[in-house]
């Protein structure tokens, strides 16, 4: 019998100073049964950076064709293609094809490196492609705060989030290691 996956629900408030967004949204994440608790939490953080109207999760760790996150356009376009990990570089050069930005957030302080090493020559003539990575001390306190029912503040400035809920609060700094050329 196949496990199913879990679903929690957070109250996140952004407050966006880089953007001039400020909002309450209500989410409620499938967390696959393959998927860690800080891997889930990394994407309601993506969420939350990226925050806007239309911004939804993908289907799911498992689909090959959504991203993470993703926004449409109302006539159907990708406007915004959000990954997580450290995909093939195919993944990417299809999803510049297909979305008018791209943004990853790698994680994991031993396997980026090597990763990044390897594709950074080739990820670099992706124009729409911006790569961030999270250090694993900021993916241990994400993974510490997953809980249903979290009620999670996040307030963005100079592109770091401060997050807060309940007693805990720290500070999330994404290190660049690719931008936007264009």
């Amino acid at each position: 019998m196949a496990l199913k996956s879990a679903v929690y629900k957070f109250a996140l408030n952004v407050a966006d100073l880089d953007r001039q967004v400020y909002g309450d949204f209500p989410l409620a994440v499938a967390r696959h049964p393959s998927e860690t608790e800080a891997r889930m939490m990394l994407r309601v953080l993506a969420f939350a950076l990226h925050a806007s109207e239309g911004l939804e999760f993908g289907r799911g760790i498992s689909t090959d064709d959504e991203p993470d996150l993703w926004r449409k356009s109302l006539s159907g376009d990708v406007e915004l293609w959000v990954e997580l990990g450290t995909p093939d570089p195919e993944r990417l050069r299809k999803a510049c094809g297909r979305a008018q930005e791209v943004v990853l957030y790698c994680y994991g302080d031993r396997a980026t490196p090597v990763w990044w090493d390897k594709h950074a020559a080739a990820l670099a003539r992706f124009d729409k492609l911006r790569v961030y990575q999270f250090d694993d001390a900021s993916c241990d306190a994400l993974a510490e705060l997953a809980q249903s029912g979290l009620a999670l503040q996040c307030t963005i400035e100079g592109g770091d989030a401060w997050l807060s809920a309940g007693d805990a609060s720290f500070l999330v700094k994404p290190r660049p290691l690719q931008e936007m050329t264009s």
